[in-house]
């Protein structure tokens, strides 16, 4: 029951992009298509759930053991980046159009404060282990990717729409991301 209340909170009613507001860079940035936006959320979940499993284990039996906690957030920076690096190289061989269609927004990932939130976020978890903090990072990734192919979907139909030029591009991607977030805090009173 406690993991299914992790799943529920983490997807819909603390969404880290549309109610913490963390990794918003690529939430704008990759979401012009479908196809780019599952590959990011891909690469996203990838990251995120190793890179909580790794900083995980470095915080609980190397940092804190050693009274090294306080090096916790550019540890964890350096371990994100290393990942991304491998997720990198790795679509680059496996998968050539995707990476080509992630561009910019691939090491951007390094960057994203959604997967350094989660994994600082999952230390914090009350009775918490790794299991339940990979869970949380996975449910995390899990929200992150339902916001990204939403958002992507909606993108997509209003290139379709007819829109006064005012409202084009920027304006209303802004407007239909606040939107979105005020939809899902409908999810409130959930958990």
């Amino acid at each position: 029951m406690e993991y299914l209340v992790i799943l529920i909170a983490a997807v819909f009613v603390n969404n880290i992009v549309l109610s913490q507001f963390l990794g918003i860079c690529p939430f704008l940035g990759v979401s012009n298509r479908i196809s780019t936006s599952i590959g990011m959320s891909g690469a996203v979940l990838f990251v995120m759930t190793i890179a909580t499993t790794v900083t995980y284990l470095l915080h609980q039996y190397i940092l804190v053991p050693s009274g090294l906690d306080y090096l916790r957030t550019i540890t964890f920076i350096l371990v994100i980046a290393a990942l991304v690096q491998m997720v990198e190289i790795i679509l680059k061989k496996v998968s050539p159009p995707l990476y080509q269609a992630l561009g910019v927004f691939l090491p951007l990932i390094t960057t994203n404060c959604a997967v350094l939130g989660v994994a600082i976020l999952a230390l914090g978890l009350e009775n918490g282990s790794l299991l339940k903090a990979v869970f949380f990072a996975l449910s995390h990734a899990i929200g992150f990717s339902l916001a990204l192919v939403v958002f992507a979907s909606i993108r997509e139909f209003l290139e379709l729409a007819d829109l006064p030029e005012g409202m084009k591009g920027v304006p209303i991607n802004l407007l239909v991301a606040g939107l979105l977030s005020l939809a899902f805090l409908g999810f409130a009173g959930l958990v």
